[in-house]
């Protein structure tokens, strides 16, 4: 039922309808999407649309995301604006701001906030204003080695564990990292003790890739001796480092299309998108390192979608304010450019 409607209201609307999907989407949504990819490819995509309505399936600040690198003729929906993002609400703007000008403040070190993309419109508009940008899974490596060429030390924010696993992969030593401590609107960090760190770390984290364990990895590499273990780098680095890969949902789904057939692999990520390789590469023997659903990815169904798509041209639209999105859009745009 749903499924008609929706098919129909993208007759009805051709062209001018664009449909976004996440990889972490479940089927019954993905199959709908004019285009599905990671944070980075569909951030790419936005500019490049030529319709005025465009659909976000995914989690609230890729909608924010998308809002904010629009054209003028084009809005933005999300079919549940209740679909958050537990890691980003781990990071408020106003503490992001708040800490970030302190340190700069007391220690008179430029530092550049380098924010995930898994963050609210306006921490971007904080990177935006103090110099930074943002950075996908993807693109880490290249947007933290940009960062350290334009200050004296970055902000890594919110995610600590793809902070220490780009760290990691950088070669950026242990005693030049600092976890920080922000309990206590951040008045507990000690900003003296910052003075020689080139990588400053908020303490966030997504609980979809922090479920995962290693006894799991042990598990599997017994009873699969020759299995491969693959896993997103939002997971804990001790994973990242008892793994044989690890990388963005592109590089994950890029990695099982060229393993040999027969391969055995075993994937460390959201579930549907681990399901979805399954039934993709029946030839191979894809296994999920444990079962993690995104409850706030769930919350996009094909019900809401078909009412979204029904009631377009009177639905609330995801916007921002002018003082947000100019500098928001000022941090994704450097990202974008470096990663031309």
């Amino acid at each position: 039922m749903y499924s008609d409607i929706i098919a129909e209201q993208k007759e009805k609307y051709g062209k001018r309808l664009a449909i976004l999907g996440h990889h972490y989407q479940s089927d019954e949504i993905i199959k709908h999407t004019d285009l599905k990819g990671d944070s980075l490819e569909l951030a790419r995509q936005i500019e490049k649309l030529e319709a005025d309505y465009i659909v976000f399936c995914g989690v609230h600040f890729m909608a924010e995301s998308a809002a904010i690198v629009r054209k003028e003729n084009q809005k933005i929906f999300i079919p549940d604006a209740s679909a958050g993002c537990v890691m980003a609400n781990m990071a408020p703007a106003w503490l992001v701001d708040k800490v970030l000008t302190r340190i700069i403040n007391e220690t008179g070190r430029k530092i550049i906030p380098l924010a995930y993309v898994n963050t609210p419109a306006a921490v971007k508009t904080v990177c935006g204003k103090h110099g930074g940008t943002v950075c996908t899974s993807a693109n880490a490596e290249k947007m933290l080695r940009w960062a350290q060429e334009q200050g004296d030390a970055v902000l890594f924010l919110p995610d600590k564990n793809l902070a220490m696993n780009t760290a990691n992969t950088l070669g950026i030593a242990p005693e030049k990292r600092m976890l920080l401590n922000i309990r206590s609107l951040g008045t507990q960090i000690d900003v003296k003790e910052t003075m020689d760190k080139e990588l400053l770390i908020w303490p966030g984290l997504c609980a979809i890739h922090q479920r995962f364990k290693m006894s799991q990895i042990e598990d599997f590499r017994e009873k699969y001796p020759d299995c491969k273990v693959i896993v997103h780098p939002e997971c804990p680095p001790e994973l990242v480092e008892a793994s044989d890969g690890a990388g963005s949902t592109s590089y994950l789904i890029k990695y099982v299309n060229e393993a040999p057939e027969g391969s055995t692999i075993v994937i460390g990520t959201e579930t549907n998108l681990v399901n979805r390789l399954k039934d993709m590469f029946p030839e191979k023997n894809i296994l999920p390192l444990g079962i993690s659903f995104c409850s706030n990815m769930a919350k996009i169904t094909e019900k809401n979608l078909a009412e979204l798509l029904q009631n377009l041209e009177t639905a609330a639209y995801e916007d921002v304010s002018d003082e947000i999105r100019e500098p928001a859009r000022l941090a994704l745009e450097r990202m974008l450019e470096v990663c031309k």
